[in-house]
């Protein structure tokens, strides 16, 4: 009997715009309650309005943005007590989760994984914080993915993709968001060194950077999430 190959699937031109809408509504590029058609958004992307539109569908199903008929589509807003919420939930999720597989990461993949961490410090020197944003959803997600549990990515990258940070901008004008981006490789070192203590209490002061610094500078930091 021939075995079917497991072939990794491509992502498409509608997936690619998908992320990138994605990681400008959390960032904050795209504002909330602001309509955006679709041939603004595609010549803000580079591509034709077909693959926007069809993105921003994904999007609206995500309930990360609301299609207006025969105008556009207009970024939902989100309360502070609902990015706290998220916070928290996320603070339950990702850092037991990364510890618990912290051991089981081959060596052979480290390198895949800083490559990865190295994306993010890149747009954090470029300043494109779309990138940033997509680059560093990426990251965890590649983490979590050893968990084996799909159920847990997607529940993980939902909750991210509603998160949103609008003070990644005057983190880049303060030049500091270099110093956040380097924490991903500060997360790969203590897994490498298999800190796994460390690594937990690491992750929830990243996580908390969400609700802190890279958030508009007026919410709770970790320790009251």
């Amino acid at each position: 009997m021939i075995e079917r190959l497991d072939i990794p699937k491509r992502p498409t031109l509608r997936e690619h715009v998908s992320d990138a809408l994605r990681a400008a509504i959390i960032s904050g590029e795209l504002e909330p309650g602001v309509l955006y058609s679709a041939p603004w958004l595609s010549e803000r992307f580079g591509v034709s309005p077909t693959p926007v539109r069809e993105a921003m569908l994904d999007l609206v199903k995500q309930g990360l943005v609301i299609s207006v008929p025969n105008k556009g589509f207009r970024v939902t807003e989100i309360s502070d007590a609902d990015l706290d919420s998220i916070a928290k939930i996320r603070m339950l999720l990702e850092p037991p989760s990364v510890r618990s597989i912290a051991g089981t990461i081959p060596e052979s993949d480290i390198p895949g994984l800083r490559d990865q961490a190295d994306k993010i410090v890149e747009a954090a020197k470029r300043g494109d914080l779309v990138e940033y944003v997509d680059a560093d959803r990426r990251f965890h997600l590649m983490l979590l993915d050893y968990c084996h549990n799909p159920r847990l990515s997607q529940i993980v990258g939902d909750l991210r993709a509603q998160t949103r940070l609008f003070g990644l901008a005057a983190l880049v004008e303060r030049g500091e968001l270099d110093k956040s981006a380097q924490e991903h490789h500060t997360i790969l070192d203590l897994i490498e060194q298999h800190r796994d203590e460390e690594l937990e209490r690491f992750l929830r002061k990243h996580i908390g950077h969400v609700r802190g610094i890279w958030a508009a500078g007026n919410a709770p930091d970790e320790d009251d999430l």
